[in-house]
Order: C-alpha cells, then structure tokens, then sequence
C-alpha cells in the first residue's frame, strides 16, 4: 500500500493483480486498484475530478480524465473516508499509475489537487 498526505487529505492505494482476468500470451494484463481517501482536516470537501498517468513496460502511456471516481463526486466532512475499487488493463506485467484529485472545499469553493501518489503494478505470473 501506498499514502500520500496533501492538505490533510490521505490518499492510499492497494493494487491486485487479476491473473484470473489476464492473458500473458496475449499482452494482456488486467489490475485493480482500491483507493481509500481520508479527510484528516477539519473542512468539509468534496471530490471533483480526477487525473491519472498510466504507463507500463511496453512503453504505453496514456492519460485518463473526469469527473469523480467510479461515477462519484463524494463529499467528505472531517474524519469521513471514501472507498472505491476500479481496475486497469496494461500490455504488460509491469506498469505504475499516480495521478491527483481536484477537490473542493465546500464552504469557500476554493479547488485544490491532492496527489494521488504513485504505484506499481506487477504481475505475478507465477501463482499457484
């Protein structure tokens, strides 16, 4: 798992490769993600949209835009968590996604980004 911390808001990710879903012979490797967002400051946010840098070994890179996460805009008042889990299909076996958040907070309407940091995700093709 990995934790970034940005204006008091946590971010942490844990990623699954799913080799049930996957396809080595094919290049096609599939993951999912599960993204806890805590708010540890004492003002109310929501979420707005989100950015993510996808890469992997075979020199693929794309950028993915949008509104909210998983068709979501979650508010969150202070103490409050938001989970989600999504999934991302790489080339290879090895790839890293970061990206950020904009968030907003609610009673000024003042946006800000909070990082999403960085993690990899690695196949592990030789499971049992």
């Amino acid at each position: 798992m990995v934790t970034a911390i940005t204006e008091g808001i946590e971010v942490s990710v844990e990623v699954t490769y799913q080799a049930e879903f996957s396809s080595p012979l094919q290049h096609h490797y599939v993951f999912t993600y599960k993204v806890t967002i805590h708010n540890r400051s004492d003002i109310t946010v929501q979420l707005l949209r989100r950015r993510w840098e996808i890469s992997d070994a075979a020199e693929t890179r794309k950028i993915v835009e949008g509104d909210g996460v998983v068709g979501q805009q979650p508010t969150l008042e202070p103490g409050q968590s938001h989970s989600y889990v999504s999934g991302c299909n790489l080339r290879s076996g090895l790839g890293k996604m970061k990206g950020w958040y904009t968030m907003q907070k609610v009673y000024n309407e003042k946006e800000f980004e909070v990082v999403v940091p960085e993690f990899q995700m690695i196949a592990n093709i030789f499971h049992n």
